[in-house]
């Protein structure tokens, strides 16, 4: 789209005469696609752009959508992107919302404007100039970005797999190699086990569900002839953590019982072992070990995109924006900021809210009442973060996690089917405050039919 599409890019109308209750509709900006960005998206072009009360733009650096917590099974080669991408473009014209591609660059207070860097093709050809963006509320979910923690080497010799570029870019590299080993093409040719070595750097939900898909996409590597190596003893699988257990932000007994079904896979888990320097071939512990790692992932944590603190708004050690129980910037009340890139209070464990799916969506919906009550000139409720629980998914091999709540009154572990179905229930709640029931029924059957009629595994 051009920006023909947006409303006043120099327009400084003040917020009070773009209540949503005159002539002029309020300017809503949301920077960045993700769950909740999408989800509150969405959400508005439903129910309030219709009314004429406002107007809301989205931007995001990419053309297309994909749930953040499915990039695992992306990497792995157990899920194909191309089934589960959702054009930005498209959302927007179903949802009377317009869409505009590009990464924030900056944000003018004083005139209430974003800028938007220009646009390029894979070519360098420039497809979008810098633009400007006015806005009356401006909503920032630009999410987070790996944190390497200036380890030595991590990030030239790691892949990432926080986007669906590095996501791809790491199954290709490891069918790559898998090939390569079984030839012993700069590899561990003078050694009969295990000719392959996979380092995980990081054992939380993503390097844990990561190891586990892993094992089953070198299981079905060998089913379809791509290698002849041993899935168990030619290809090593090490997960590590530098805490004291894996899993650390859930509950001990998710924790011992998904060490215990990593173990049975016959994925290596050291716990304990703080990384000092990641070399290309191997990565190296402060205690003076290492182990041998022909492909290391890092998954071991996130930060902010630089760019927030780049605004003029408050942020912390971390450089997320801190906002107050209203979601509301400090330093600027016509500001909101949520999900992984916002610092929220949680008052009930004194600290902030943990950088989760859950919490994204639930912000989402916080936020489109917050706007009703802004629109019509109310106070502001506080968000209240509501612990549901986590699970964890170890592929077809198995599932744990716990669940809270007022109904179950204390922490309920749970694990096998149960565990595997709600788990698959958060991708199909994301989906359907995107599409609706009868979309996401419809999108829910012609994923079992693809599956049915594809390869298990992405093999090109």
């Amino acid at each position: 789209m051009t920006n023909s599409h947006i409303e006043g890019s120099a327009d400084t109308t003040t917020t009070q005469q773009r209540s949503g209750t005159g002539d002029a509709p309020h300017r809503i900006v949301i920077v960045g696609g993700g769950a909740g960005g999408l989800e509150l998206a969405t959400t508005l072009g439903n129910k309030l752009v219709k009314s004429g009360r406002i107007s809301v733009v989205l931007v995001d650096r990419s053309s297309t959508h994909i749930w953040k917590p499915l990039l695992h099974e992306v990497a792995a080669g157990s899920m194909d992107a191309n089934t589960h991408q959702l054009e930005y473009a498209a959302q927007a014209r179903w949802h009377r919302f317009v869409f505009q591609q590009g990464e924030l660059k900056g944000l003018d207070r004083t005139r209430k404007t974003i800028s938007i860097a220009s646009l390029a093709d894979e070519d360098g050809i420039e497809l979008l100039p810098e633009r400007e963006i006015a806005y009356d509320t401006l909503i920032l979910a630009i999410g987070s970005v790996t944190n390497f923690f200036n380890v030595p080497g991590a990030a030239q010799h790691a892949i990432a797999v926080d986007t669906l570029s590095e996501a791809e870019h790491f199954r290709r590299r490891m069918i790559g190699m898998c090939m390569r080993a079984e030839h012993a093409i700069d590899t561990h040719a003078g050694q009969e086990h295990p000719k392959l070595n996979i380092a995980i750097i990081g054992a939380g939900a993503t390097g844990v569900e990561l190891s586990a898909e892993l094992r089953n996409t070198a299981e079905v590597l060998g089913a379809y002839g791509l290698h002849q190596l041993d899935p168990l003893h030619d290809i090593r699988i090490t997960v590590v953590e530098a805490g004291t257990r894996i899993l650390s932000g859930l509950p001990e007994p998710v924790s011992v019982k998904t060490t215990a079904l990593l173990n049975k896979l016959g994925i290596d888990v050291l716990t304990d072992a703080k990384v000092s320097e990641v070399r290309k071939d191997a990565v190296l512990f402060a205690n003076g070990g290492s182990i041998p790692a022909d492909l290391t992932v890092w998954a071991a944590g996130i930060r902010a995109p630089a760019i927030l603190g780049e605004l003029g708004l408050a942020v912390n050690r971390l450089g997320q924006i801190i906002v107050t129980q209203t979601l509301q910037s400090e330093t600027d009340p016509d500001i909101f900021a949520f999900g992984d890139c916002a610092a929220c209070p949680w008052p009930e464990k004194n600290s902030t809210i943990p950088p989760r799916a859950q919490a994204a969506h639930q912000q989402a919906d916080f936020l489109f009442n917050a706007i009703k009550k802004r629109l019509a000139q109310q106070p502001l409720p506080a968000f209240e973060y509501r612990d549901l629980g986590s699970l964890v998914s170890l592929g077809r091999f198995d599932a744990v996690g716990n669940l809270m709540g007022p109904l179950i009154g204390s922490t309920l572990f749970i694990e096998g089917i149960m565990a595997r179905m709600l788990y698959l229930s958060l991708y199909r709640m994301h989906l359907m405050a995107l599409h609706g029931l009868v979309r996401t029924i419809a999108d829910t059957l012609g994923h079992w039919l693809h599956r049915k009629t594809s390869p298990r595994v992405k093999l090109h």
